[in-house]
């Protein structure tokens, strides 16, 4: 598979073909690419794990953005729904993947190590929906690292299809991708087939597509960090359809390539430059002209 442009879909024929895991497949082509031993990918996977394990609990510390503008958020999310007699509406795998990914975000914010997955911007879906899965699932590392596995190949069919930047095509190539790959990350993690897992990235891709990139006062902030829990959630409904056997009518790879048509369709004002959407309300406005006039 070593072409500028990937497919979700040949993965997903190769290993249904010789009846493997979506991710022995991913991690042989991987291996072959990079000129590497598969069990150095894996290490490499471990390390990553490592640094998102660490970016959650730092943003569960109440860590406030250089800015000042953000910050806090999971740390009260997290108190408020420990508190006896709270009545969360969200069940106990989305509430921790929604304290986790804003964790991470905020972790970003601050300035704090995490892994861009895909981006810095999206950082927290992924390890948002994949420590809840551990913990709630009686998941190892071992486990993660499989899913981790799924979720970076998922991402780089996205990269060379499109594009992982919302420089690019707004907000959906960075939370879209990273929803996208957290579903599917977890719908392989649960014992889904390779084809669920290409359902649970269309699903996502189609849910969020269109998603204007729109960061007040141009920092990745507000809306990024509630947007990385938002994203969490669209992983998890779209890993929740899969498994139960809902499909995508249109396929990953073409919902990757619609994607991509929207993308370049977009206005710029829509994609990172802070001068439409959220980026350009008075309220954001002003606080923009406050804090560049310090």
């Amino acid at each position: 598979m070593a072409n500028n442009k990937l497919s979700l879909e040949k993965y997903i024929e190769w290993a249904e073909k010789e009846h493997r895991a979506l991710y022995e497949v991913m991690l042989e082509d991987n291996a072959k690419d990079m000129d590497t031993a598969p069990i150095a990918i894996e290490a490499k996977m471990q390390e990553m794990l490592q640094v998102m394990q660490e970016s959650i609990d730092f943003g569960l510390t109440g860590v406030r953005s250089r800015s000042g503008l953000t910050g806090g958020s999971a740390k009260t999310l997290a108190e408020t729904m420990a508190k006896p007699g709270y009545k969360s509406l969200l069940g106990p795998v989305a509430q921790d993947a929604l304290v986790y990914a804003l964790a991470v975000a905020e972790a970003n914010a601050a300035m704090g190590r995490i892994v861009a997955a895909p981006t810095a911007g999206a950082s927290g879906v992924l390890p948002g929906v994949l420590f809840s899965l551990k913990k709630h699932r009686n998941l190892s590392n071992i486990d993660l690292q499989k899913g981790l596995i799924v979720a970076g190949n998922i991402g780089m069919v996205i990269a060379s299809r499109f594009s992982l930047s919302g420089a690019m095509g707004g907000c959906q190539a960075e939370c879209g991708s990273a929803g996208a790959m957290a579903a599917g990350a977890a719908v392989s993690l649960l014992g889904g087939s390779a084809e669920q897992v290409g359902h649970a990235v269309a699903i996502v891709i189609k849910n969020m597509l269109g998603l204007v990139c729109d960061p007040v006062a141009g920092l990745v902030e507000v809306p990024c960090i509630k947007r990385n829990g938002g994203s969490a959630m669209q992983a998890l409904l779209a890993a929740e359809m899969s498994l139960a056997g809902i499909k995508s009518f249109i396929p990953a790879d073409e919902a990757i390539d619609a994607m991509k048509e929207v993308g370049e369709k977009m206005p710029c004002a829509f994609r990172e430059t802070a001068e439409g959407g959220l980026a350009n309300t008075p309220t954001a406005l002003a606080w923009a002209k406050k804090y560049f006039s310090k």
